[in-house]
């Protein structure tokens, strides 16, 4: 097994994802706002480019169980259902409905990566489950840092890290790439304390600043559970997988 990760969804080159099982990473916040809500009963996601295309999706829906949600810089899109929260995707509101969401960051790294075999969702909630759900797929792993921007983010890449030495530990002779080291060694110094990125994260920070610390503690939990999402091209559709 080979395992690499991006950095970032712009990094991404879909002519390598062939055979391969991608895990996209967006922490903060767009994976763990995905598996809270198909934890909380979420019928799918259907990750989509823009706004316009999530309006006019949900719209052509027509039948009463379509809901648009997603974010832009952070902030929540105006005439939105919902954000990009995921104490918001508690409420009982999202139970059996199918969300059409853009993420200025997750949703464009889930985009990146159709071409891959088959796609999780992971985070720091399911981080161990994440690792397991990829070896049990016995391909090669790329995991898909969303990052911030086109920029490297460090609860990503942290997330990322965690998941490799997970994989490590059930198959201790996978080859690493050089990006797949460094994110190791960055999930190792995280790994015992992953609330410490409140304060080392730039975008962490910045959400605190902009009110949404309840955001940032949801976030920041490890291995709560053993939901996987899946995302399925194919269907066009992120459903609930569980290991």
């Amino acid at each position: 097994m080979r395992i690499d990760v991006a950095p970032t969804a712009d990094a991404v080159v879909q002519a390598d994802l062939g055979g391969v099982t991608a895990l996209v990473i967006d922490v903060l916040r767009a994976s763990t706002t995905i598996i809270t809500a198909l934890s909380n009963g979420c019928a799918a996601i259907v990750p989509v480019a823009d706004p316009q295309d999530a309006r006019r999706r949900a719209a052509e829906a027509g039948n009463g169980t379509a809901l648009v949600a997603g974010e832009r810089r952070g902030e929540p899109i105006p005439g939105f259902d919902l954000g990009n929260s995921p104490v918001e995707f508690l409420s009982p509101h999202v139970r059996g409905k199918t969300v059409y969401f853009t993420t200025s960051n997750g949703t464009r790294a889930l985009l990146a990566s159709r071409a891959a075999a088959t796609i999780g969702i992971a985070a720091l909630l399911n981080a161990t489950a994440a690792a397991a759900w990829a070896i049990e797929a016995g391909r090669d792993v790329t995991i898909v840092c969303s990052g911030s921007h086109g920029r490297h983010s460090l609860e990503d890449w942290t997330c990322g890290g965690l998941v490799v030495a997970r994989i490590l530990t059930a198959v201790p002779d996978a080859a690493l790439t050089d990006a797949a080291r460094d994110a190791l060694e960055t999930g190792r110094r995280y790994g015992a304390d992953v609330v410490r990125l409140k304060h080392d994260a730039p975008w962490a920070r910045r959400l605190i600043a902009a009110g949404r610390a309840a955001d940032v503690d949801a976030c920041l939990r490890l291995d709560t559970t053993t939901l996987v999402p899946r995302y399925v091209p194919k269907f066009d559709k992120i459903v609930a997988d569980h290991t």
